[in-house]
This record gives structure tokens, C-alpha cells and sequence, in this order.
């Protein structure tokens, strides 16, 4: 699979530079971590699952979380787990390219079990989602998880735990729960293939729920929890993890309180305001401005509940060229001493003993997600994506 391998061969060498690498589920744990991209979740009890995951993975998705927590009642999950064994046999019967696929539990009893009950159909799953991680419940899952794998008898079997706890959010627990997840996590560096943020849990804790206006980055006691993970999680000195973005909770029919965030520079051309006009329709410019704040805060990929959230998300994971340009520079080995250089468009300072990490972290990034032509710009890949 590849991020934008929906679209034509010959679209694709009109929008990149460098096109996205291919990847599967074998390709190293970094690049999948990096890949992830839009990971759209899927109720199990949907009646047409396995044909929900071959439409999605025909416009562009290529991970996917299937729950059985939260999105379903108490009284469905019996229903759920077999709705999911059933599709996935129909999935690996058929056969053909499948996104990344992941099943959201409950306890860690589920997952044993569910391993078990797929039977040879396990070669489809990518791993499991564990919600509510703490040190205690992240001991259970994850010794869970390697106790599947080793009945699967497949080479690895992902973990992705949902930091979503009170202990995380409350400010006097905060530090000793971050150190507990941390420890856990490290005890299974191979299996944790990278993090994901419970901000609608978070919210909850305070009865708060952002609006279409609002990133999370608006809700303060959000975004110091996000800071706080970040930097302890996610450094980038070799020990780090791979954080997602959080859920962005969309909301068609509510009153528009603020002016559209999305400015009208980039979509002066011919026809392309009438995209700009469908996205603040659809409330979507929020989210274009989350998926920034996110990168900047040093998230990659994210969490989404709709399939109109994934080319958005896709389009702003894509590397420019400027960035790349500018990470080629600072990594040629001729300035492994360090140094300091004007940028190749000569608008910034590219000090390459700094800005290192963040040109590694690019080109991994324009590894999976490729590097847009000199020309093109987010617009351009929204539009195309978008087509399809």
C-alpha cells in the first residue's frame, strides 16, 4: 500500500517530486508508525464491514481501527466480536489489498480470544488498540497482545494505547502517571507502535466539548496534557514514540460562531474556491488548522471518525518542497560538523546541528507521505484526493 495509491499514476507525477514509498504490514516499525496517517475508526457492529474496509481502502485510507469499546453499548459486544470474526474470514477469503487493521478492546482478556476465534484470518489484523492505558491496565494489555502473537504465530502483533485517563489530566497525579505509561511502554518498545490522545475523554473529565471553531490546542487544560505527553513520550533523542493526533469532533449542523479560519490566498485560482466554500461548509477548516497546530506540537498522523476527514489530513502530512529542500541541506554529510546556512529559497537559517532531529523526522515523513513539486501546495493534493 501507499498514501495516494487511489489516485492515477500520471495525477501523481503531476502533484510529487517524490512520490510516497510503498509499505506493508512487515515494513519496519518506524515507517509504519510514521504511515499511519488518517486512522479512521469503524463501529464492529457495522453489517457491511469487510465492504466498509475495501471502499475505504479504495479512497485513500490505510489504517483503520475497528471498536469495540466506546462507539458500541454494553449489551452489543457479544454481537460485535462475532460481526467482526465473520468479516474478517469474508476479508481474508477475498483477498486484496487492506489497509492496516487494528480492533479496539475492551479488557485484555478480549484479546487472546479474539486471536483464537480468527483463526487463520489473523494474518489480516496489524494489532489491537488498548483504551484507557495505565501503568496497572497497560501491564495486562500488552502482556495480552504478546500472549496473542505467540498463538497467532505471526511475526508481531501492534499495541497502540489510548493515553485517555483523570490521572493523566489531573495535575497532581500527572507526573507519576506519565512515568508509569513510560516505564510500560519501554518494557515493549518493539510491540508499541505508537501512542494515541483520549482528548474527548479529557474533555469529559471537566464536561467541556470543543466546537467546530475550536482546536484542541484552544482548550488549555487539553493542550498542557498534549505538551506534557510530548514531552515525555515523544522525544526525539532515540526514545521517543510516535504520538497521533487527537479526534477532531465534527459538528455540521451547529451555529458557526467565529469568521472561516481558512484564508482565501491559497484558493484564488480558477474553481478552487468553491473547495475552500465546501470545507467551511463541512466545518473542516478547524480541523486544517488542527492538523498544523498538531505537527507543531509534535504529533503525526490522527485519529477520525469520518471518511471526509482522511484526504485532509493526508494532503497537510505531505511534505513541501521548501521542507524538503531544507532537510536535504542540513543532512548532506559534508555538514555532519555542524555550521550554519541560508535556505535554499533564502527566507530562513537552517542551523544544522539544531534543526537536525527535525530534518530526520521530514524525511521520513516525505518517505511515506512523498514530497510535493515545487508548485503544488496542500490545495492542489486536497483537490485531487478528493476527486476520486
Amino acid at each position: 500500500m501507499r498514501h495516494f495509491g487511489h489516485i492515477s499514476p500520471t495525477v501523481r507525477k503531476d502533484l510529487f517530486h517524490q512520490e510516497p514509498a510503498e509499505f506493508t504490514g512487515a515494513s519496519p516499525s518506524r515507517v509504519l508508525a510514521a504511515a499511519l496517517g488518517a486512522t479512521l475508526y469503524s463501529p464492529a457492529t457495522r453489517p457491511t464491514l469487510a465492504a466498509d474496509i475495501r471502499k475505504q481502502a479504495g479512497r485513500g485510507v490505510v489504517s483503520m481501527v475497528l471498536c469495540l469499546e466506546d462507539s458500541i453499548s454494553d449489551g452489543d459486544v457479544t454481537g460485535a466480536e462475532e460481526n467482526l470474526v465473520r468479516h474478517f474470514c469474508e476479508l481474508d477469503t477475498d483477498g486484496g489489498e487492506l489497509p492496516l487493521l487494528f480492533i479496539r478492546v475492551r479488557t485484555p482478556e478480549q484479546i487472546p480470544d479474539l486471536v483464537r476465534r480468527l483463526g487463520g484470518s489473523v494474518r489480516r489484523l496489524a494489532g489491537f488498540v488498548l483504551p484507557k492505558f495505565d501503568e496497572k491496565r497497560g501491564i495486562a494489555f500488552l502482556e495480552a497482545v504478546a500472549e496473542a502473537e505467540a498463538i497467532a504465530g505471526v511475526p508481531r502483533l501492534y499495541a497502540m494505547p489510548v493515553l485517555e485517563t483523570p490521572d493523566l489530566l489531573h495535575l497532581e497525579t500527572r507526573v507519576e502517571a506519565l512515568a508509569g505509561i513510560s516505564r510500560t511502554v519501554n518494557n515493549h518498545r518493539e510491540r508499541v507502535l505508537a501512542l494515541r490522545l483520549g482528548v474527548t475523554d479529557f474533555c469529559s473529565a471537566y464536561g467541556l466539548r470543543r466546537t467546530p471553531d475550536m482546536t484542541a490546542y484552544d482548550v488549555q487544560i487539553v493542550a498542557g496534557v498534549i505538551a506534557d505527553v510530548v514531552n515525555v513520550l515523544s522525544r526525539a533523542d532515540g526514545t521517543g514514540f510516535t504520538v497521533t493526533g487527537p479526534v477532531w469532533e465534527y459538528f455540521r449542523s451547529q451555529q458557526r460562531l467565529f469568521k472561516p479560519q481558512l484564508r482565501r490566498s491559497p484558493f484564488l485560482e480558477e474553481g478552487v474556491e468553491e473547495l475552500r466554500t465546501a470545507l467551511i461548509e463541512h466545518d473542516l477548516d478547524g480541523l486544517l488548522r488542527e492538523i498544523e497546530l498538531d505537527r507543531a506540537n509534535g504529533l503525526l498522523g490522527k485519529t477520525c471518525i469520518h471518511p471526509a476527514h482522511v484526504t485532509p489530513v493526508h494532503a497537510l502530512s505531505v511534505v513541501s518542497h521548501e521542507e524538503f529542500c531544507d532537510a536535504q541541506d542540513i543532512l548532506r554529510p559534508e555538514r555532519g560538523g555542524g555550521g550554519v546556512m541560508r535556505s535554499a529559497y533564502t527566507n530562513k537559517m537552517n542551523e544544522v546541528k539544531p534543526h537536525r532531529a527535525w530534518a530526520e523526522r521530514t524525511m521520513l515523513r516525505a518517505e511515506v507521505f512523498g514530497v510535493a513539486k515545487e508548485e503544488v501546495g496542500f490545495v492542489d493534493l486536497l483537490t485531487a484526493g478528493l476527486q476520486v
